[in-house]
């Protein structure tokens, strides 16, 4: 069983043999499409996209705006993003602009700079590329650090394709005409080209049809796109969420199949990715349609963690409600144009594994606070890896976890102290959500809601307000200190 699967993922027929080809590249038909049928609104395109195009065409190059950029144009959308599409090779794109650097190794491009600081702006710049048989690219047993590491410092010239032996692409540095830069997009809707001189759009595989019909088509064999790029499978799911679209049957059908392929993606890229699936204001959607394509389990990780059942953690629908409460809160957000953080979110998406392991500490006699920092250490390792939990996103989130026991601790300095950090505000959206689905008692979120908007004297007054109250529920206590008397500092005072 797993060798047929492992055959079928790797293009060979039962009994181990090569399968035959699959269907060649569909070059499709060039249509230009214009402004009385398109209906595109000007007004709707980035001058700073208009700029760079006119810069490439003035210089004597084809340049278009391309990619999601057109498609949403097309929908009567904003881009958040503009790419540039150009028959310019990168060193001409660079020679043009005053900030333009060429990165990438796997795909070399152009950013375009414009602005500084916060205000900037990246109008990215790619070449045309070439359709290329896999059978006379480079075939390598590597992957993208290996092939990086044994190319360093060679020049990017002549043949530079190389893919794996699943026929993964591992750069591709091929230059070519329009038609087959075209041909090498993955949907439809994303291979449409927009001159905004002209109010041209030029159509190759009937972007604009599926556009209309909200589809997701894949150009080409799905199985063999998949194949070339498995993150395509995480692209069509966050597509087909962003924009409300059905996914065509054919391009759906290997999805469940290839989603092992994704397994060989580095581990950063895939983080990235899922960063992109969680954070431009369709997570709840995007997740919806994990589970409705059947890769809700697998894919990433920490996607595993929100959703897994387990002994020491919130029980199983007290544990989803808090998910999707985040999920959509992120959305929300996005939606009114504030900011989000990813740390926010994922320190939501693996609480509950953090709770879990925080809990069979404890059960073994661990201190509280240590046992809690080791479950931080534990989910980590299982969860993130290098990728982002060593550096500031990772501390971000440890500083949201750490936060959640001092919430309980509202005596002494330690509510000062704790209101003061930097990321107090986090910890306390945290709790919040916390209360929401009854992890915490809601009275617990309110107070400090209360505390953190208070001067230092309506601060101590909460305090002792606290105090009196806990006296009055001990019996034979003595009477609370009043307001701005001393008083000798509790044994757990303190941050």
């Amino acid at each position: 069983m797993i060798k047929k699967l492992i055959d079928k993922l790797l293009g060979k027929a039962p009994g181990g043999k090569p399968a035959a080809p699959a269907p060649g590249p569909v070059l499709g038909q060039r249509v230009e499409v214009p402004h009385t049928e398109h209906g595109i609104d000007p007004a709707l395109v980035d001058e700073r996209a208009l700029r760079v195009v006119q810069t490439l065409a003035d210089a004597g190059h084809e340049a278009y705006i391309v990619g999601g950029a057109v498609r949403d144009l097309l929908l009567g959308l904003r881009p958040k993003d503009f790419d540039v599409a150009t028959s310019a090779t990168p060193e001409q794109v660079k020679a043009l602009f005053r900030r333009a650097f060429i990165i990438g190794r796997r795909f070399r491009i152009v950013h375009v700079v414009f602005g500084r600081g916060r205000e900037h702006e990246v109008i990215e710049v790619s070449t045309f590329r070439a359709l290329m048989d896999p059978a006379a690219a480079e075939a390598v047993d590597a992957n993208e650090k290996t092939v990086e590491k044994a190319r360093r410092g060679q020049p990017e010239v002549g043949n530079t394709r190389v893919v794996d032996a699943e026929g993964r692409v591992l750069r591709d540095n091929v230059w070519g005409p329009q038609i087959e830069d075209a041909a090498r997009r993955d949907f439809t809707v994303n291979a449409m080209y927009y001159d905004p001189q002209r109010r041209l759009v030029v159509d190759y595989h009937g972007g604009l049809q599926d556009a209309r019909a909200k589809l997701l088509r894949m150009i080409g064999d799905p199985a063999t796109r998949y194949r070339e790029d498995p993150v395509r499978i995480v692209r069509v799911v966050r597509f087909a969420a962003k924009l409300g679209f059905e996914i065509e049957p054919a391009t759906r059908a290997p999805l469940r199949e290839m989603a092992a392929l994704l397994e060989k993606v580095p581990p950063s890229r895939l983080f990235d990715e899922m960063i992109k699936l969680l954070q431009t204001g369709h997570a709840s959607a995007s997740v919806a349609e994990l589970r409705k394509q059947g890769l809700s389990r697998g894919l990433f990780p920490v996607l595993d963690a929100a959703f897994a059942d387990g002994p020491g953690a919130a029980a199983p629908a007290q544990r989803q409600r808090f998910v999707e409460l985040a999920l959509a809160d992120t959305d929300r957000r996005v939606a009114e144009g504030k900011p989000v953080a990813p740390s926010f979110l994922l320190a939501c998406l693996l609480w509950h594994d953090v709770q879990q392991g925080w809990q069979a500490l404890k059960d073994r006699g661990e201190a509280p606070f240590p046992a809690l920092q080791q479950a931080v250490d534990a989910v980590f390792d299982a969860r993130v890896g290098d990728i982002s939990g060593r550096g500031k996103l990772g501390a971000d989130m440890r500083e949201v976890w750490m936060m959640q026991p001092r919430f309980e601790r509202r005596v002494g300095n330690a509510p000062f102290t704790l209101a003061e950090q930097p990321r107090f505000r986090a910890g306390f959206d945290f709790l919040r959500l916390r209360a929401d689905v009854g992890e915490v008692d809601a009275a617990l979120a309110e107070w400090w809601e209360d505390f953190s908007l208070e001067p230092e004297e309506g601060r101590r007054a909460m305090l002792d307000e606290l105090k009196q109250k806990a006296a009055r529920r001990v019996p034979g206590a003595r009477r609370a200190v009043p307001a701005g008397a001393p008083s000798s500092p509790p044994a757990d005072g303190g941050a």
